[in-house]
């Protein structure tokens, strides 16, 4: 194992490679110069379709007051791939992981490897999204302080050659707790702390009642919620833990934060409508 720029290369196999091939990013270490593309880079931030990231990427634009050259606009970096997108702002990457664990899995692996080739020097990485929230009014803000499975187990298991490989899910919690203070001086919405639900599905694994196939009651389902509820599980998501299994195996201080888009205590169903107002009010 080695160690550069606050990052562990996980994987002996990867020095005696001629280029690490950075495939569903469209970037190579021997095709780049990932140092000079990416050496400053200390912040990325993760979320779940290319558009919500390129709507914070431009916000970022404008709250860090950078301005591009004119007739210029943002790149998308990996756009050659057809499966993330990626922009640079300063010091701050914004990448779409796509949905769900397996997504995410496959966009850290090589984003953390970036990281490594770029001699990235300490990076912080958050994962910003969307949830269901427990018990939340819509719109609140949830910052995880520990990401757990549907049975509220602190870890990541993962099949590898046959056998069931589980690593710690853990998260900077001295990082959340200054999310939270920060997001109590703003106006306008709540700003919570509590344990995510990370799981493998929309519908079933998420207790909801109208995917297409539901073999358990609506009476099952709230008694999962409640119980779960009164552990200290504030939302439920799809990213979390493996998000916090791969950047704590990998020494990267990271931290989720999530906006509730509604309760489900008292419904399943997205309103579609209202999403697209808040992303628009977010960014």
């Amino acid at each position: 194992m080695e160690e550069q720029g606050g990052v562990e290369l996980m994987n002996p196999h990867i020095q005696s490679m001629e280029e690490d091939v950075l495939y569903h990013l469209a970037l190579g270490s021997g095709s780049h110069d990932l140092k000079q593309m990416f050496g400053d880079v200390q912040f990325v931030c993760m979320g779940g379709t290319p558009q919500r990231m390129k709507s914070f990427a431009e916000y970022m634009l404008d709250q860090l007051d950078i301005q591009l050259p004119t007739g210029s606009q943002l790149l998308d970096i990996s756009e050659r791939s057809h499966r993330y997108a990626m922009y640079k702002v300063g010091p701050i990457l914004s990448i779409s992981h796509g949905m769900g664990m397996p997504s995410a899995s496959i966009l850290l692996h090589e984003v953390i490897k970036l990281m490594y080739h770029a001699g990235v020097q300490n990076p912080t990485f958050f994962r910003i999204g969307t949830c269901g929230g427990i018990g939340l009014q819509p719109g609140t803000v949830v910052v995880t302080e520990e990401a757990v499975d549907g049975t509220l187990r602190p870890y990541l298991d993962t099949i590898i050659l046959g056998n069931v490989v589980s690593r710690e899910a853990k998260l900077d919690l001295n990082l959340a707790k200054k999310l939270v203070d920060v997001g109590k001086e703003q106006d306008g919405f709540g700003t919570v702390l509590g344990k995510t639900i990370s799981t493998n599905d929309f519908y079933e694994g998420q207790g909801r009642l109208d995917g297409a196939v539901c073999e358990y009651t609506e009476e099952d389902k709230m008694a999962y919620l409640h119980r779960v509820s009164q552990k200290g599980v504030t939302n439920m998501e799809m990213e979390a833990l493996v998000f916090a299994g791969l950047t704590h195996k990998a020494g990267i201080r990271s931290a989720v934060v999530c906006v509730a888009l509604l309760d489900r205590l008292k419904g399943d169903q997205v309103d579609v409508l209202r999403t697209d107002d808040w992303s628009q009010e977010m960014f």
